[in-house]
């Protein structure tokens, strides 16, 4: 958790001096674009517009297993795998960049399948920041494991849905929870024979089905050593899926959404057990503005993660769009209703370089609407006709508009 503090000047003019270091840091040049916003604490400073400090990297979008979470179950699009043209493309372009962005290699596949994955991350660290990798763990061999090692893999991420084996299969289908955690144990004692590296990341994808389990399962990442656990929702790609859900409420705006006339209550720390969790239950429970010692347990809406990381998203054919949310159409499930979500593409690596690409005024246009992200509140207005698209909303905005993005309203994390 980053956690670094600096002291800024204000000039004879008024404006503010930063240290050249955070300058550098954030890409931060004369002429840049960046959002201030009034917090709790004070003002908060935006990353510039213009800077690109994380890719995401889709190497293919194929995968081993058949998970009853997976986009798969609502998309009719092809399946390939990232080419070496189109790779070392992309790593000729990180070169090009002013600064060195992390990479992650994920997506909507399974990193694992390709042999050359391995080669892949050695390259892009080579030229990047950070490199981190998710995976479902089935294919994490000893030999794959020593390989990512080698490479200087940053961070593994593993996606675990289950603490015992009944409910992992139940969800992961046609995995087996024991070789998994027998795979992840393995490269967390191999790599301490080099650099400590990769540190170990656990996904676990929050459902009716399987909550229960989150106890057990942190405790057990604890024990195979994993430095980061990650909760996230499950998207409603089908129907049995809203069946699923933990967050019916928490988006449409009946029971746990903060009104701007609700009273703010601030709690101090304070210990959880017994005494006090049903009283803290039903506070948190209630639509107030809540804050445990400063920090606001709900969140203001329209509040785009991939926008505020400088973030980009490379398909496995080289299209590159602005998110992973928008790097594929497919359809899912907004308040019951059906909702098709277009893919958002501004142009290809095959045919234009990545900093061309970002640079190009309509999506640095995009990049700055997302930032003060004025759309129509779709996830819990009740919805209309134009909620069953991403195309256009009823404040005005046109393609591609965010208001029902799950990821803007706190709903869905990724790494």
């Amino acid at each position: 958790m980053l956690n670094n503090k600096y002291w800024v000047e204000v000039d004879e003019q008024g404006r503010l001096v930063l240290p050249p270091e955070v300058a550098e840091l954030y890409g931060i040049q004369p002429g840049a674009q960046m959002l201030l916003k009034e917090g709790l604490k004070g003002l908060h400073l935006q990353r510039p517009i213009n800077q690109l400090a994380k890719v995401y990297i889709e190497p293919t979008c194929r995968c081993n297993l058949t998970c009853r979470t997976c986009i798969r179950n609502a998309w009719e699009e092809p399946q390939g795998d990232m080419t070496s043209g189109i790779f070392d493309r992309l790593v000729a372009n990180l070169k090009e960049l002013p600064s060195r962005p992390d990479v992650f290699f994920g997506g909507f596949g399974e990193p694992l399948l390709l042999p050359n994955i391995a080669e892949m991350v050695a390259q892009a660290k080579a030229v990047a920041g950070k490199v981190e990798l998710i995976t479902n763990g089935i294919l994490l061999t000893e030999q794959r494991s020593r390989e990512l090692i080698k490479a200087g893999l940053d961070t593994l991420w593993v996606s675990v849905d289950g603490a015992t084996p009944e409910s992992y299969a139940d969800v992961r289908l046609g995995a087996a929870l024991p070789q998994v955690i027998e795979n992840i144990r393995r490269i967390a004692i191999m790599r301490h024979e080099t650099s400590r590296k990769p540190e170990i990341g656990i996904s676990f994808v929050a459902m009716r089905r399987n909550i229960a389990d989150l106890p057990a399962l942190i405790h057990l990442s604890s024990r195979l050593g994993a430095a980061h656990f990650m909760v996230t929702n499950v998207i409603p790609y089908t129907e049995e899926m809203c069946r699923e859900m933990l967050y019916t409420r928490c988006v449409d705006g009946v029971d746990s959404t903060p009104s701007p006339w609700s009273p703010s209550i601030d709690l101090p720390r304070m210990d959880l057990n017994t005494d006090t969790q049903d009283a803290l239950f039903q506070t948190m429970r209630n639509r107030h503005n809540v804050h445990w010692n400063g920090v606001a347990l709900g969140q203001e809406r329209g509040h785009c993660p991939f926008n505020e990381r400088g973030s980009v998203s490379i398909a496995w054919n080289g299209q590159v769009s602005p998110c992973l949310a928008l790097m594929h159409g497919y359809y899912t499930f907004l308040n019951d209703r059906p909702r098709k979500v277009l893919r958002c593409v501004y142009g290809n690596l095959q045919e234009q370089s990545l900093l061309s690409i970002w640079e190009a005024p309509d999506y640095v246009a995009f990049r700055k609407r997302v930032q003060e992200f004025d759309f129509a509140p779709c996830t819990w207005c009740g919805g209309c006709e134009m909620a069953e698209k991403n195309e256009e909303d009823c404040f005005g905005n046109t393609f591609p508009t965010c208001g029902g993005c799950l990821w803007a309203q706190g709903v869905i994390q990724c790494p």
